[in-house]
């Protein structure tokens, strides 16, 4: 049965979608079957791996938990060897409003997850940069979270505020929920600014926080636009190495092998 796994911050530009891109991409490299769930109505994660081009697959995420489609019409198969994805378009930011009458708001996307994971070792969910009913969706069908956070000041904002949603969601509906570890982002080596950040962040955070931290690389940055993930991108980029780093870490806890 696979793991399924937040990805979030509601702090934008911290490196969510990059790490929700290239850690799946990292991880069927290593042979792993995985999914990844573009649930941002920005979709940049679709549009990162030039899902948005597929003229085979028009259902998104959204018509998937609004019950409108099945997963086979929304799956975009192997946009990389071993790596499946479901899209996301701008209708999604409509399913707020929509779901305040359901009594199973929550739980919309578990159900999908949990009808999936039998078929995958990881399900990746790239959620959006905000506290939403979406953000609590991811939440709900999640065993684990990663929270990119930027080596910049004010990495720590708003961060108690995700911190407190979390045991909220664990206390009323996923008991068994975890932070996966917090993971550094954009991290220079050269500067003070970076290892004071580190510093502050392992001082007063009582998370997990990851071994592996991802540098800031301008190829990694590039990539998006040319859609396509950092391994195949520039396979020896500092920010690929990086990437397989950390999908090695996160395999070598759950005892798997690459």
């Amino acid at each position: 049965m696979g793991k399924v796994i937040a990805i979030t911050n509601q702090k934008g530009g911290v490196g969510k979608t990059t790490t929700a891109i290239n850690l799946a991409a990292s991880l069927a490299e290593a042979e792993q079957k995985v999914l990844l769930i573009d649930f941002d109505p920005q979709g940049n994660s679709t549009s990162g791996l030039a899902a948005h081009t597929d003229p085979e697959i028009r259902d998104t995420v959204y018509d998937l938990i609004c019950g409108n489609a099945e997963p086979e019409s929304c799956i975009h198969k192997d946009v990389m060897p071993g790596l499946d994805l479901i899209g996301a378009d701008m209708d999604l930011s409509g399913a707020e409003a929509e779901f305040q009458e359901l009594s199973d708001m929550d739980v919309r996307l578990k159900k999908v997850t949990d009808a999936l994971k039998d078929g995958y070792d990881y399900i990746f969910i790239d959620c959006p940069p905000s506290i939403s009913v979406l953000t609590v969706n991811a939440l709900t069908a999640s065993d684990s979270l990663i929270i990119p956070i930027q080596c910049e000041y004010y990495a720590l904002e708003g961060l108690s505020q995700l911190l407190k949603i979390v045991d909220l969601v664990k206390q009323k509906l996923n008991p068994s929920l975890y932070v996966e570890g917090v993971l550094f982002t954009m991290y220079d080596q050269r500067t003070r600014l970076s290892e004071q950040v580190v510093e502050s962040v392992r001082e007063n955070l009582n998370e997990n926080i990851f071994d592996t931290m991802i540098p800031r690389n301008v190829r990694l940055a590039e990539a998006p636009s040319f859609g396509e993930p950092i391994n195949t991108y520039d396979t020896a980029s500092r920010g690929a190495e990086s990437y397989r780093l950390l999908a090695a870490e996160l395999m070598d806890r759950e005892g798997r092998e690459l």
